[in-house]
């Protein structure tokens, strides 16, 4: 049996993983799916004080609270800044809670970088102008960025709740060495290529370290492929 503990990306909550989390459990293993600060069922929290900060502590919080020690730890898009200060901060306070990094199309940050080191000019200026205006950034309007038609689409759309302005600009700090100390998979949805993540892709193929796993879907997977994540989740396992 092996501990999943699931971190959605920007917008979403822990609702996102429905049909992954379905599956995983059938097949034996237990699931913590997390909803971070100020989204989904917990958008009455923000957005004021939400912060790079909370989200970790956020899912930190949870690992601490089940007694979790080999977990795989998710982090899809947004949620690879997060899952990367979990990991710095609980592998100096316990003894083996995590057992990888599964980095789901996702940001992969390095040590002083905020969620918009990443991002080109423009996406900086929008979404800044965004967060002066309201505090938030409000959910992309079109999802086909994010390979959604039909269903699925209408689904996600339904769901979607703003992001806090707090995270965006936070930089996050962290040991890079106490971080690549885990295993860390990639997982690269491609299908289209989200272009807000395009600089993960590189490194994660151009540093040492890194697994590269992927699937043929776009970047949320876990509404348009969730059977094929499913699969590449259990190989982990």
């Amino acid at each position: 049996m092996t501990d999943f503990v699931l971190v959605h990306g920007a917008w979403h909550g822990a609702w996102c993983w429905k049909h992954v989390q379905a599956s995983l459990c059938a097949a034996g293993h237990r699931v913590f799916a997390v909803t971070l600060s100020g989204v989904g069922e917990r958008a009455h929290l923000g957005p004021q004080g939400i912060s790079l900060a909370t989200h970790v502590q956020d899912v930190a919080a949870v690992i601490e609270a089940e007694e979790l020690r080999d977990a795989v730890l998710v982090g899809h898009s947004y949620a690879g800044m997060v899952i990367t200060g979990v990991a710095d901060r609980l592998a100096a306070a316990l003894s083996r809670p995590l057992a990888c990094l599964v980095y789901l199309d996702a940001v992969v940050p390095r040590p002083g970088e905020s969620w918009s080191s990443t991002h080109d000019a423009q996406t900086q200026r929008d979404r800044r102008a965004a967060i002066a205006r309201a505090g938030v950034i409000a959910p992309p309007a079109d999802l086909s960025s994010f390979g959604l038609v039909g269903e699925a689409r209408d689904w996600v759309a339904r769901h979607l709740t703003p992001q806090p302005g707090g995270v965006y600009d936070a930089p996050l700090q962290f040991d890079a060495a106490r971080v690549a100390s885990l295993r860390r998979i990639f997982i690269d949805c491609h299908a289209p290529a989200l272009a807000t993540i395009a600089t993960s892709r590189e490194r994660v193929r151009t540093e040492p370290g890194w697994s590269v796993v992927s699937i043929a879907t776009g970047h949320d997977p876990m509404a348009s492929a969730p059977q094929a994540l499913a699969r590449a989740l259990l190989e982990l396992a």
